[in-house]
């Protein structure tokens, strides 16, 4: 997993890694993460992939939990393993439908990464793979929500038990350029965790 294209490494060794254009289904990461919708049910985009090349274990186990408790309430995650994927766990999160940028729309986007982080270091996941989340079909606006997504992984990251790699996979080569403008920003602003920012060769 040395292909990045930038990285963000804190002063305790953990390190956000920037990855495109690429296919998170491909990720060899403990777990990936997959920008879901509230059945849990599959879908197109990111969700739609996943499903796709995990296999119908995945959805089985989808459906036992929203039976279990319901739909997902945007913000939230749950984990479900990978099935066919090389990535032994899915998180599932659901993002927000974007409507002109109010504030509980980049609230519920943090809540997102942060949950999945959460759920990831609550069982022992070592490294993550997050796409672009909210930015296909629900219509973020891409530098709206890399900024929002680099601030809340770089300030959680570095505070998890065993979560020691984060990376962004994405699709092209404009969101990963995006994605990679806004870690270079969060780079120079004066921060607690001494992050260091470097781009690949």
């Amino acid at each position: 997993m040395s292909d990045f294209s930038a990285r963000l490494t804190f002063a305790n060794g953990k390190a956000i890694e920037f990855v495109g254009p690429a296919d998170i289904t491909k990720e060899t990461t403990e777990a990936i993460v997959n920008a879901a919708n509230s059945s849990l049910l599959g879908g197109g985009g990111v969700d739609g992939a996943i499903h796709r090349a995990g296999g119908p274990s995945i959805l089985e186990e989808c459906k036992r939990i929203v039976a279990k408790v319901g739909k997902l309430p945007p913000g939230k995650a749950v984990l479900t393993t990978g099935g066919r994927l090389a990535a032994k766990y899915v998180v599932h999160t659901v993002g927000p439908i974007y409507s002109g940028g109010k504030r509980r729309e980049s609230e519920t986007l943090a809540s997102c990464y942060r949950e999945s982080l959460r759920i990831a270091d609550d069982h022992g996941i070592r490294s993550l793979s997050f796409p672009s989340i909210s930015t296909g079909a629900y219509l973020y606006p891409i530098a709206d929500a890399a900024e929002v997504a680099v601030k809340v992984v770089a300030n959680e990251l570095p505070r998890t038990t065993d979560v020691h790699l984060v990376r962004f996979i994405l699709f092209g080569v404009s969101d990963r350029d995006t994605y990679v403008a806004a870690a270079e920003r969060l780079s120079q602003h004066p921060n607690p965790n001494s992050v260091i920012f470097e781009k690949a060769p």
